[in-house]
Protein backbone atom coordinates (compact mmCIF):
# COMPACT_ATOMS: atom_id res chain seq x y z
CA UNK A 1 0.00 0.00 0.00
CA UNK A 2 1.18 3.37 -0.90
CA UNK A 3 0.03 6.63 1.05
CA UNK A 4 0.48 9.47 -1.10
CA UNK A 5 2.17 12.59 0.72
CA UNK A 6 0.81 15.73 0.50
CA UNK A 7 2.68 18.80 -0.24
CA UNK A 8 0.57 21.43 1.34
CA UNK A 9 1.62 22.26 5.02
CA UNK A 10 -0.96 22.59 7.09
CA UNK A 11 -1.32 25.43 9.34
CA UNK A 12 -1.58 24.70 13.29
CA UNK A 13 -3.52 27.72 14.85
CA UNK A 14 -2.57 28.08 18.31
CA UNK A 15 -5.30 27.43 21.10
CA UNK A 16 -6.62 30.47 22.60
CA UNK A 17 -7.94 28.72 25.95
CA UNK A 18 -4.83 28.22 28.10
CA UNK A 19 -4.21 32.24 27.51
CA UNK A 20 -8.15 33.08 28.36
CA UNK A 21 -7.34 31.02 31.82
CA UNK A 22 -4.58 32.58 32.76
CA UNK A 23 -5.82 36.03 32.30
CA UNK A 24 -8.63 34.88 34.12
CA UNK A 25 -6.82 33.04 37.06
CA UNK A 26 -4.89 36.70 37.26
CA UNK A 27 -7.91 39.00 37.26
CA UNK A 28 -9.23 36.99 40.33
CA UNK A 29 -5.94 36.94 41.84
CA UNK A 30 -6.00 40.80 42.11
CA UNK A 31 -9.73 41.02 42.59
CA UNK A 32 -9.22 38.95 46.00
CA UNK A 33 -5.41 40.86 46.64
CA UNK A 34 -7.27 44.30 46.37
CA UNK A 35 -7.91 46.31 49.62
CA UNK A 36 -11.55 47.07 49.22
CA UNK A 37 -11.56 48.85 53.09
CA UNK A 38 -11.26 52.65 53.20
CA UNK A 39 -7.86 53.05 55.53
CA UNK A 40 -7.71 55.13 58.10
CA UNK A 41 -4.63 57.64 59.71
CA UNK A 42 -4.67 58.50 63.41
CA UNK A 43 -2.32 61.81 64.49
CA UNK A 44 0.24 61.30 66.41
CA UNK A 45 2.12 64.26 68.11
CA UNK A 46 5.15 63.99 69.59
CA UNK A 47 6.23 66.31 72.61
CA UNK A 48 8.39 69.22 71.53
CA UNK A 49 12.05 69.22 72.52
CA UNK A 50 11.00 73.16 73.45
CA UNK A 51 8.64 71.74 76.08
CA UNK A 52 11.56 70.22 78.04
CA UNK A 53 11.98 73.36 79.96
CA UNK A 54 7.84 74.29 80.22
CA UNK A 55 6.15 72.75 83.09
CA UNK A 56 2.91 70.91 82.31
CA UNK A 57 -0.27 73.01 83.36
CA UNK A 58 -3.50 71.27 84.05
CA UNK A 59 -4.68 68.14 85.92
CA UNK A 60 -1.97 65.21 85.12
CA UNK A 61 -3.55 63.00 82.19
CA UNK A 62 -0.77 60.18 82.05
CA UNK A 63 -1.76 57.21 80.49
CA UNK A 64 0.65 54.70 81.11
CA UNK A 65 0.19 51.70 78.27
CA UNK A 66 1.81 48.04 79.98
CA UNK A 67 1.82 45.01 79.13
CA UNK A 68 -0.53 44.08 81.80
CA UNK A 69 -2.93 46.81 80.92
CA UNK A 70 -3.50 50.57 80.91
CA UNK A 71 -2.21 53.12 83.85
CA UNK A 72 -4.41 56.62 84.75
CA UNK A 73 -1.50 58.84 86.56
CA UNK A 74 -0.94 55.80 87.80
CA UNK A 75 -3.94 53.81 88.53
CA UNK A 76 -5.36 50.91 87.09
CA UNK A 77 -7.80 51.65 84.65
CA UNK A 78 -9.91 48.82 82.46
CA UNK A 79 -9.73 50.34 78.94
CA UNK A 80 -13.67 50.30 78.37
CA UNK A 81 -13.49 52.93 81.38
CA UNK A 82 -10.23 54.77 80.22
CA UNK A 83 -12.34 57.37 78.02
CA UNK A 84 -14.67 57.87 80.67
CA UNK A 85 -12.52 58.75 83.47
CA UNK A 86 -10.38 60.67 81.60
CA UNK A 87 -13.47 63.19 80.73
CA UNK A 88 -13.75 64.05 85.04
CA UNK A 89 -9.99 64.99 84.46
CA UNK A 90 -10.32 67.49 81.18
CA UNK A 91 -12.39 70.38 80.76
CA UNK A 92 -12.21 70.44 76.73
CA UNK A 93 -12.01 67.73 74.90
CA UNK A 94 -8.77 69.77 73.03
CA UNK A 95 -6.73 69.41 76.09
CA UNK A 96 -3.65 67.23 75.53
CA UNK A 97 -3.38 63.79 77.33
CA UNK A 98 -0.28 62.12 77.15
CA UNK A 99 0.51 58.59 76.69
CA UNK A 100 3.47 56.78 77.51
CA UNK A 101 4.49 53.24 76.76
CA UNK A 102 6.76 50.68 78.64
CA UNK A 103 8.86 47.98 77.19
CA UNK A 104 7.06 45.19 76.04
CA UNK A 105 3.91 46.88 74.61
CA UNK A 106 2.83 45.86 71.10
CA UNK A 107 2.31 48.51 68.61
CA UNK A 108 -0.96 47.36 67.85
CA UNK A 109 -1.80 48.18 71.97
CA UNK A 110 -0.20 51.76 71.20
CA UNK A 111 -2.69 52.10 67.77
CA UNK A 112 -5.86 50.58 69.48
CA UNK A 113 -5.47 52.83 72.31
CA UNK A 114 -4.74 56.08 70.04
CA UNK A 115 -8.25 54.78 67.93
CA UNK A 116 -10.02 54.63 70.81
CA UNK A 117 -8.84 58.05 72.09
CA UNK A 118 -9.73 59.69 68.55
CA UNK A 119 -13.04 58.34 67.69
CA UNK A 120 -14.40 59.37 71.47
CA UNK A 121 -13.66 62.68 70.83
CA UNK A 122 -10.13 62.95 72.18
CA UNK A 123 -7.67 63.71 69.45
CA UNK A 124 -5.05 65.80 71.17
CA UNK A 125 -3.00 62.66 72.16
CA UNK A 126 0.66 63.76 72.70
CA UNK A 127 3.23 60.49 72.82
CA UNK A 128 6.00 60.83 75.63
CA UNK A 129 9.17 59.15 76.10
CA UNK A 130 9.09 56.11 79.05
CA UNK A 131 11.12 55.83 81.78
Amino acid sequence: MHLARSNRKVRLRPSLTPMIDVVFLLMVFFMLAAQYSRETTLSVHAAPRSAENTPYVGPPRLVDVTPQGFLLNGVTTPFAQLTEQLSFLMSDPADTILVRASDGVSVQELVDLLGHLSAAGLPNAVLVEGQ
